[in-house]
């Protein structure tokens, strides 16, 4: 990446991001699927009475007793296993392992109630029911109903899957040997999803909550416009959303009305509250251009990592999108070249050898306690820690008269120097070109963080400051 300058621009309508849609993977479904896996369709019961709707592919040729690896997600198990064993799983499913994919509690076939984002059950609660809860439970019935298995169990996602994974190593089945959370939220205030730093993401808040609360099933918003951007300016006052098209029935958005401050349901809801020791071998998964949950891999991280002492906790960092490491070859981003298949890498020379290392005791693990992709130089950099402070020179940098901005402080004297912009709510800058097609499904919702910002350059409602040459 040959960056010359450094600009700083500021948006006056945040229009940011949740959890993520399905992620939808480029590979086509092989036809050999159904001749490497015995398929099994099973509704696994848990402590509630509940079933939940799982497909568990075992490989047909294999003799010895193989670990499970789990994945679930609230977008939907029809035809996700064919895609996934071909690309996101692809190097997995080469090594030899017993798949299971489950829709959560409430979607799609499974029974049982949906809630995004379920808190966890108060403590001494027999009769709770969370995600952690159900993951446990349906362990354990893998463990005493599928045959040949070696006893061990293996749990990954992403996005809502990653979220997912942290809270199976919350109270883990003893059965769980290894995690992988990968872009998964943390707090959904501070960081991920639908608030950044307090703001408010409306586009993704308005689209997600429809995605996944309209029905049991993913159901897309119905747009009547071309360009979102407008919608959203003819929507009016943000009341007008209930009053207009959810009208109260949409649980997540009446949460953003009832809470805009970081008041108690925030806070309750940041996994903060809960990780509070390395329960279990763990990969954390973030990537630089991750429109949606670049703070939550980060911020669990460092939460795991003050309180592991058996070096369990580890942390990966790529030039992606929002698990943009799934699919493709991750050979660029938008119109940035990394000069390697960074994505392929990840798969093939981490992901891989992470769970043959704690579910089969196969190889050697040489993982770095931190291992991140240097843009620009296009290397992989090995850290023992992170952020890895003996190898960092943190310098300043200072805004100039001018539109200038430079590593020298200002001078002192003289004229005070100042620059102003006036916010109208009328015209607030679109964060994507015009016109902005909806978020989910939308092809502009991958790359934009990569995208030529010139298109609001000038406007007199953003400023912008230039370094020199660095």
């Amino acid at each position: 990446m040959r960056h010359k300058t450094l600009k700083a621009t500021w948006w006056l309508v945040g229009a940011g991001c949740c959890l993520s849609t399905a992620l939808v993977l480029a590979q086509s479904e092989p036809d050999n699927v159904n001749q490497i896996f015995d398929k099994v369709q099973a509704m696994i019961p848990v402590r509630d009475g509940a079933r939940l709707n799982t497909e568990i592919y075992k490989p047909k040729n294999s003799t010895e007793p193989l670990p499970f690896l789990l994945l679930r997600t609230p977008y939907g198990i029809s035809g996700r296993p064919k895609r996934e064993l071909s690309g996101y799983l692809k190097e997995l499913s080469e090594e030899g392992y017993i798949f299971v994919f489950q829709d959560i509690r409430g979607r799609y076939r499974s029974e049982g109630q949906f809630i995004m984002l379920r808190p966890l059950g108060e403590k001494g609660d027999a009769k709770a029911v969370d995600e952690s809860t159900d993951t446990y439970d349906s362990v354990e019935w893998l463990l005493k109903n599928v045959p040949n298995h070696n006893g061990r169990v293996g749990v990954l996602g992403i996005s809502y899957g990653g979220w997912l994974t942290v809270m199976a190593m919350l109270n883990p089945h003893p059965a769980i040997k290894a995690v992988s959370p990968q872009a998964s939220p943390a707090d959904m205030f501070l960081g991920d999803d639908f608030h950044h730093n307090g703001a408010f993401r409306l586009s993704y808040g308005f689209e997600y909550a429809a995605l996944l609360e309209t029905s049991k099933e993913n159901t897309s918003f119905k747009f009547d416009k071309f360009d979102t951007y407008e919608w959203y300016l003819d929507l009016g006052a943000l009341s007008n959303a209930n009053e207009k098209y959810f009208h109260g029935k949409l649980p997540t958005w009446n949460d953003f009305v009832a809470h805009p401050n970081y008041d108690e349901f925030w806070q309750k809801q940041a996994v903060a509250h809960y990780l509070n020791q390395v329960t279990v071998p763990t990969l954390n998964i973030a990537g630089w251009w991750d429109q949606e949950d670049f703070y939550g891999p980060l911020k669990i991280y460092e939460l795991l990592e003050t309180k592991d002492s058996m070096h369990l906790n580890y942390l990966v960092v790529g030039p992606w999108n929002h698990g943009g490491w799934a699919s493709g070859a991750g050979g660029c981003l938008g119109k940035i070249d990394f000069q390697s298949d960074t994505s392929e890498f990840f798969r093939k020379e981490i992901q891989a050898p992470w769970f043959a290392y704690f579910l089969k005791d196969k190889g050697k693990l040489n993982l770095p306690e931190a291992l991140t992709f240097q843009t620009g130089a296009n290397k992989w950099k090995s850290y023992d820690q992170w952020p890895p402070r003996r190898h960092v020179t943190e310098r300043k940098l200072y805004l100039q008269a001018g539109g200038r901005l430079s590593f020298d402080p200002p001078p002192q004297s003289g004229k005070l120097e100042f620059d102003s912009y006036v916010s109208d709510p009328k015209h607030p800058v679109p964060y994507r070109a015009r016109p902005i097609e909806p978020t989910y499904p939308g092809p502009g919702w991958p790359a934009w963080l990569v995208e030529d910002q010139r298109f609001v350059h000038l406007r007199p409602d953003v400023l912008s400051w230039e370094t020199e040459t660095l």
